[in-house]
This record gives structure tokens, C-alpha cells and sequence, in this order.
């Protein structure tokens, strides 16, 4: 409305490859973006960043934002999210002293051991059976072994948003259970496994204080006000990880709710009740601010598989035509690398065809509709959860930008799909601030009014019996090769009759 400024919700996504902010009216208009490159250090299973960069991309996104038409005197509150496992260590003053250890290293594969076998039962209680050796707290027991006199000279854990938060605020602040999550915290009772810990060797004067989401955690601060461009004062609101943003800034949040993002694999997060027991530790889920839960799981299968196979082709010019060969008979299981973790564990499994393709065109035709098979199998799976998987459905990730792709994945799943506007991760935290700061009606209203819904894609029902057939032979074809359970198989089939 011409005359009224409106208050600005601004959103931090610490990424992999770089730092990006967004600055949200309350009622979803984009103000200004900003973004700053992030560099990692890779060796081996190792991957490592230097934290001292992550407040230096943050203050370039941030101005950059500021600068595109953002009015920091307008700004409300702002939240910061980040890569999932992530952490380092930082002393008594808040500087970190440890490398960031990143979502994907792989080093400590001895401490995951440990881990497990001591943990068990907290892990089954806390909604997954197992923690991976590139989880927070492998990797925190790995840190503490090579650096033995961090207790004595105050260090603690941080997490990669947590290093941010305490140089917007300048003092000490909690860490958030979304980022704890797979550093041991209990996101049911925000606390963490003590008597585990102890056990493993972990003293409790290392770690942080546990919130929730979503909780002010401070005011930024003058000295970082200065760096980013930002007013003294703005609530500082604890975050999420970036995969929980990116499912905030897609609008799913309400029970039901699912967000599909399809990238270099394929991550289904969506919204349940209830915490979601899994017997065979392929799904797990964080905590909503909102109280309910997140669960979600990543496959990997995924776009990644284009880029590599399909390097030097016109990709309008293959989606063209590979349109009119769907569905086709070509069934492919298209893995990005050897080993499957969602809809099903197999360390053993390897990406298959049912036959050679006729040609590029065919293949691609092949790749497409067996990532929207494997996109099926995931709700099937999750259905026989008990997870609620009717509600609506919002597709992000860099493969939308297919729209035949799209158009199949609807099909395929048999049920409209939402391809929002802006979904992105820097406007999910955009939207967890608003929640806390400023809309009374919580997380389902903030994303309602801020996350703006664009195109709908209806399935068409033509080829319906074509996708459920080929879709059948594929379960056939993982049950054969032993990666697919049979009762996971005879659910997804009960879900395939008319």
C-alpha cells in the first residue's frame, strides 16, 4: 500500500559454496538479496572450511541486501541458518580455534562407531537408529581427541550458525536443536544426553545451552551492526539447517505438508504431528518451531546425474525430445553414486537400466521418470511410517526449472504439485523471524502470508496405468537385487490399486 513501509524480516543461509540474505516484507515481497563465494578445502573423506569466512561472507551478503532497497531501520529480526553437521570450536572470547569441519566429512569413521555402540538406545528414542560418521558428534569426539586441553582453556562446541549468532549478539549464545540435532541434543526434551555423553567422554562444560527455533537469543550488537550494515538491536532469532529453512521458505509447514527438492539428490522434508519412529534409520526428523516435526530423508539419486552424463548436450533440446517417449519402457535406477539411504538402506546398491537405450534422447526420457519412480517410493515408504502424505506438495531444487520434468513428477505421483516463487533458504529464515517477532498467529500464518505459491501442476490422468505399471516392474527390480524390502514393496503396490 502506497504510504505504509512495511517491517522487513531478513534471512542468513550459510551454504556450501557461499553466504546468501534475504530481506522479506511481511506480506512476501523479495526487497534484496545479497550473496559472497565461500571456499572449502577438500582432501580425502576430509572437507574443511575456514570459519573466519563465514562472518565475512555474511556482512558482504547482508550489505549487499541492504544496498538492493532493504532499509536496515526496517529490518525487525533476523535468523541464520546453516549445513547440517557442521561445527568447530571456539574459546572463551568466541573466536574459533578449530577448522570448520563440514556437513560431508567423512574423517571419523572409529568415532561414529563409538558413538553408536554406546548410544543406541538415545539415537533409537530421539527418531533414527543410527548416527553417521559425518554427524556432529563423531566428529565433535574426533576434535576432542586432537585437541585434549579445549575443556581446560574454556573452548566449546559451535555450530556453523552459532559462530554467527555470537558475532551478531557479541556475548556467549545457545545453540538451536535443529543444528544440535546430529551433535546428540534431544530435540523432544531440548537437552542433551548427558549420561551418553559421559560415556563417551564428552563433558557437559563444552557445550552449549539448547532452544528451540525460533527463540530471541540476543540483539544485534554495536560492534557487528557496524560490519554488516545493520541497526543496533535487531532481535537476533535462533535457526534452523539450511534443509529445514529451505522446507520453511517453500511453505510447507503445516501437518501434512511436504516439500520435495530435487537438486543434486533428492531431499523429501515434510510435517507431522507426532515424532516418526523409524525401524530401519532412514528417515529421522528435527523439531518445528511450531512444536510438530520434521521428518525427511535424502536419496541419492538426484539431478547430479545429468550434469555428468549429459555434460555437452543442449538440455532444452533433450527434454524436447525425450518428451513424447514418456512414460517409457526403458526403467532406469538412476543412482548418483554407489549406495541408497532413502527410500531404503543399501550400502551395495548400484545405479541399473532394464536394457540399452535406443539413444541419448530415450536415456534422458529413462533418468527423468525413474527419479520421479524413486520420488514415489519415498512417500509410499513414508506412508507405511505412518506419516500423513496427502497434503500439499511444493516442488524446489534446481530441476524445476524442467518443466517437463515437473509435469512427470505430477504425473507420476498422481496429485497436484506447487512450484512456489523465491523458495529459498535465506526466505525460510526470513519467515522464522517474522514468527518470532512479529506475526502472533505462529509459523503456518508467517509462511502463509510470506512464501508467495506460483504455478500449479495438475496430473494428467492418460498415462496413469503406463507409470503404474512401469513403476511395479522397478519394485520388482530393486526386491530382486535384495536392496528393497518386501514389505516396503507390498505397501507401495496396496497404494498403486485404484
Amino acid at each position: 500500500m502506497t504510504g505504509v513501509v512495511a517491517d522487513v524480516w531478513l534471512g542468513i543461509d550459510l551454504g556450501t559454496q557461499g553466504v546468501r540474505a534475504a530481506a522479506v516484507t511481511s506480506d512476501g515481497r523479495l526487497l534484496g538479496t545479497g550473496s559472497s563465494p565461500l571456499t572449502s578445502h577438500r582432501r580425502g573423506e576430509r572437507h574443511e572450511q575456514d570459519p573466519e569466512q563465514w562472518w565475512r561472507a555474511v556482512c558482504s551478503a547482508v550489505g549487499q541486501a541492504c544496498a538492493a532497497g532493504a532499509d536496515p531501520r526496517r529490518v525487525r529480526a533476523v535468523a541464520v541458518d546453516a549445513t547440517s553437521g557442521t561445527l568447530t570450536l571456539t574459546d572463551r572470547h568466541g573466536r574459533c580455534v578449530a577448522p570448520g569441519l563440514m556437513y560431508d566429512d567423512g574423517r571419523a569413521t572409529v568415532e561414529a562407531e563409538q558413538v553408536n555402540a554406546l548410544g543406541e538406545q538415545q539415537w533409537a528414542k530421539a527418531g533414527y537408529r543410527r548416527m553417521q560418521r559425518s554427524w556432529g558428534l563423531p566428529k565433535l569426539r574426533w576434535l576432542l581427541d586432537r585437541y585434549p586441553h579445549a575443556v581446560a582453556d574454556g573452548w566449546r562446541l559451535a555450530h556453523q550458525n552459532d559462530v554467527i549468532n555470537r558475532r551478531l549478539v557479541g556475548h556467549e549464545v545457545p545453540t538451536d536443536t535443529s543444528n544440535a540435532l546430529k551433535s546428540g541434543a534431544d530435540a523432544a526434551t531440548v537437552t542433551w544426553p548427558e549420561q551418553v555423553f559421559a560415556t563417551l567422554g564428552i563433558p557437559t562444560e563444552i557445550l552449549p545451552g539448547l532452544v528451540m527455533p525460533g527463540t530471541v537469543i540476543g540483539e544485534v550488537c554495536a560492534g557487528a551492526a557496524a560490519e554488516c550494515g545493520l541497526v543496533p538491536g535487531i532481535p537476533v532469532v535462533a535457526g534452523m539447517t539450511d534443509g529445514c529453512a529451505a522446507q520453511l521458505g517453500s511453505g510447507a509447514t503445516a501437518v501434512g505438508s511436504w516439500n520435495s527438492v530435487l537438486g543434486t539428490t533428492l531431499v523429501l522434508k515434510g510435517v507431522t504431528e507426532d515424532l516418526l519412529h523409524d525401524p530401519n534409520g532412514v528417515v529421522y526428523s528435527h523439531r518445528s518451531p511450531s512444536g510438530h516435526w520434521l521428518p525427511g530423508g535424502a536419496s541419492s539419486t538426484g539431478a547430479a546425474l545429468v550434469a555428468r552424463e549429459f555434460e555437452d548436450a543442449c538440455l532444452d533440446r533433450l527434454t524436447e525430445e525425450a518428451m513424447p517417449l514418456l512414460p517409457t519402457g526403458l526403467l532406469r535406477y538412476p543412482l548418483g553414486s554407489p549406495g541408497e539411504r532413502f527410500p531404503f538402506v543399501a550400502p551395495d546398491a548400484v545405479a541399473f537400466s532394464s536394457r540399452e537405450p535406443a539413444g541419448p534422447a530415450e536415456d534422458f526420457a529413462a533418468l527423468m521418470q525413474g527419479v520421479a519412480y524413486l520420488e514415489r517410493l519415498c512417500f509410499d515408504y513414508l506412508d507405511l511410517l505412518g506419516a500423513p502424505t496427502g497434503g500439499a506438495v511444493a516442488l524446489t531444487g534446481g530441476a524445476t526449472r524442467n518443466p517437463v520434468w515437473n509435469q512427470l513428477r505430477a504425473d507420476v505421483l498422481r496429485r497436484p504439485l506447487t512450484l512456489p516463487r523465491h523458495a529459498q533458504p535465506a526466505l525460510g529464515m526470513a519467515v522464522l523471524a517474522a514468527s518470532a517477532c512479529g506475526d502472533p498467529g505462529g509459523l503456518d500464518r508467517a509462511a502463509a502470508a510470506m512464501v508467495r505459491p506460483g504455478h500449479v501442476l495438475e496430473p494428467r490422468d492418460e498415462n496413469r496405468s503406463a507409470h503404474d505399471e512401469g513403476y511395479a516392474r522397478l519394485l520388482d527390480l530393486l526386491v530382486r537385487r535384495g536392496w528393497l524390502p518386501e514389505t516396503v514393496s507390498a505397501h507401495a503396490r496396496e497404494r498403486t490399486a485404484p
